[in-house]
């Protein structure tokens, strides 16, 4: 498989996780109204932002137009959605699904991959050959 066949399938599974990952904030808002910190204000309109942020940068991807800024914003999304995150992994479960508490803090680090196969799809600059000015003879 070519390189650039290889990025265009990660960026599809990339933009279809978030897409789906969105798309079940609407679904069954009740898992992700558990994992809301209770300083956070409203709640339910915090789900439904994010769902919807979600969708937008998984679709976002998927267009060569939109996708620098859809990789940016799910970037800030998947930072901002960090204390959520933590905030169940410090409770040591996770209102609406049976998870270990061990599996809440390993989960945590995936936040820092999904940022990264992000850059990867989004952001990264393809390498040049090096056929550009000033690197040939003079």
């Amino acid at each position: 498989m070519s390189q650039r066949v290889g990025a265009g399938f990660l960026t599809w599974v990339v933009a279809g996780f978030f897409i789906v990952a969105g798309a079940n904030h609407f679904r069954d808002p009740a898992i992700y109204l558990g994992m809301m910190p209770p300083w956070l204000p409203w709640p339910e309109a915090m789900n439904l932002i994010s769902g919807a942020a979600e969708i937008a940068g998984g679709a976002g991807l998927l267009w060569p137009r939109f996708r620098r800024m859809a990789g940016w914003g799910l970037i800030a999304l998947l930072i901002a959605i960090f204390p959520a995150n933590l905030h169940v992994a410090l409770q040591g479960r996770m209102p609406g699904l049976e998870v270990s508490p061990l599996a809440l803090w390993l989960r945590l680090p995936f936040q820092a991959a999904f940022i990264f196969l992000v850059w990867q799809v989004a952001l990264k600059r393809p390498r040049t050959s090096g056929a550009g000015p000033g690197s040939g003879p003079s």
